[in-house]
């Protein structure tokens, strides 16, 4: 009898332990989900699974549930990935996440490899499904001989049309402090048309493209961090253009720039008096003095704003002029900021959230003198507020992979991410029996 380990109970888990669930009944699995609030686990779980009060930091513990187990799938927040690891090499047992693949764990790979387990990372939706449908398309257009010009990626957590009824178009469907911190920490990377391309944080919601996706109308796409890594990761060496980026509806990234601008979103310091401080006293705190000009009067200035900007109406929906009180003892900026979205993008018990991916590809026919293009897209709408299309796109893949591994149909070894065909092609395949399949349009 096989034996799973899960350890943590986030947002994207539901739908993960839902899936090994039903497939324990069929080959007869043996399930332990380990929470850090025994409660929030049990309330995740049926009755046949067995939950425990976790904690990563006990060692003790940790390696007894390791060593118990066949196969350990951690959905712990990324920076515990490596002590989960260590606990699995020590034990020969293999790790599946759905995180990024770190420096620490990919350094493990030859370890894993001569222990004969599997580190297989990055099995989530971004980073994990745009991993395999786009190798998918890139190796298909390879094997036929063509060369690719340009590859462009675009992913955005978002609100299903049917639940959008704010002025952002926007809601909170995955971590707030990324929401917050999305862009920082050193400028966005890519390639285009061979010239390396560099975009500052300062201007990064200022640069976008905008993309029409059919039936669901138009998004604007902003550059991602560090885009340059996936030429490597996809075997991209010879392709002129690289470029990743995030999706938003029209008029997100104008409006977040203005929190940008005026150092909103700032995580380095801690400001003074936070706990006594409202809304309006935070951003007036950002603007020139002036006893006559109201707040809102000087942001507007400031930020050249035009009266008849629909700009204003969504910074005015915030509540950032109200004199709520923040309540944030030695707050940095960016955490009064995530207070006040999570307050306003929060989902309500009716709502649906929407997952939406892009892909172009532009490549040359030996045959043909002008190139062609293809683009494939993604969208996937939640059920509620639990079984949600992020926690869909997040868990059945990675819970997918952990069957085939049981199963004996993935026999890998060392640190791996799902861009080979033996995991993408039966990953999608099953996919999209859970409706989760991609669209290909040729042409514009």
């Amino acid at each position: 009898m096989k034996k799973i380990l899960i350890l943590g109970v986030g947002r994207s888990s539901s739908t993960l332990i839902s899936y090994l669930e039903e497939n324990a009944q069929k080959y007869g699995w043996e399930i332990t989900v380990g929470a850090h609030n025994l409660q929030t686990g049990l309330n995740k779980v049926s009755p046949l699974t067995r939950v425990t009060a976790f904690d990563v930091f006990n060692e003790e513990q940790l390696n007894t549930e390791v060593q118990a187990a066949d196969v350990v799938i951690s959905m712990l927040p990324a920076r515990f990935h490596p002590i989960v690891a260590l606990a699995c090499l020590k034990y020969s047992r293999s790790m599946l996440t759905a995180s990024y693949e770190s420096n620490e764990i990919a350094e493990m790979s030859a370890q894993a490899k001569s222990k004969g387990i599997l580190f297989l990372n990055e099995l989530g939706v971004d980073p994990g499904i745009d991993h395999m449908s786009a190798m998918r398309v890139i190796n298909r257009i390879r094997e036929q001989g063509h060369a690719l010009l340009c590859f462009e990626s675009f992913t955005g957590g978002l609100i299903a049309p049917e639940s959008d009824n704010n002025p952002w178009n926007y809601k909170i469907t995955w971590n707030p402090r990324n929401v917050v911190l999305a862009g920082q920490g050193g400028p966005a990377r890519f390639i285009q048309e061979g010239t390396y391309k560099y975009i500052p944080y300062n201007r990064l919601f200022r640069r976008t493209e905008v993309i029409d996706i059919e039936g669901y109308g138009k998004f604007e796409g902003y550059a991602n961090r560090d885009s340059l890594k996936y030429i490597e990761k996809y075997n991209l060496q010879d392709v002129p253009t690289v470029y990743r980026g995030t999706l938003r509806r029209p008029g997100y990234c104008r409006a977040w720039d203005v929190f940008v601008q005026l150092g909103a979103t700032d995580d380095s310091y801690t400001m003074l008096n936070t706990e006594e401080m409202t809304y309006k006293q935070f951003i007036n705190s950002f603007l020139y003095y002036s006893v006559e000009d109201p707040v809102k009067t000087k942001l507007y200035q400031y930020m050249h704003i035009d009266q008849d900007s629909d700009v204003r109406e969504k910074l005015e929906w915030l509540g950032i002029f109200d004199d709520t009180v923040v309540g944030l003892k030695n707050a940095t900026p960016a955490q009064i900021l995530e207070q006040i979205i999570c307050k306003k993008w929060v989902l309500d018990d009716h709502d649906k959230d929407m997952l939406v991916m892009w892909h172009k590809f532009i490549y040359q026919e030996s045959d043909k003198k002008k190139p062609s293009l293809l683009t494939s897209s993604m969208v996937s709408i939640g059920d509620d507020t639990v079984n949600t299309a992020m926690a869909k796109t997040v868990g059945l893949p990675l819970a997918i992979a952990v069957k085939m591994l049981l199963t004996g149909q993935i026999r890998l070894t060392g640190a791996h991410i799902p861009t080979l065909k033996e995991i993408y092609e039966p990953v999608l395949n099953e996919l999209e029996s859970y409706g989760i399949r991609f669209v290909e349009k040729e042409g514009t």
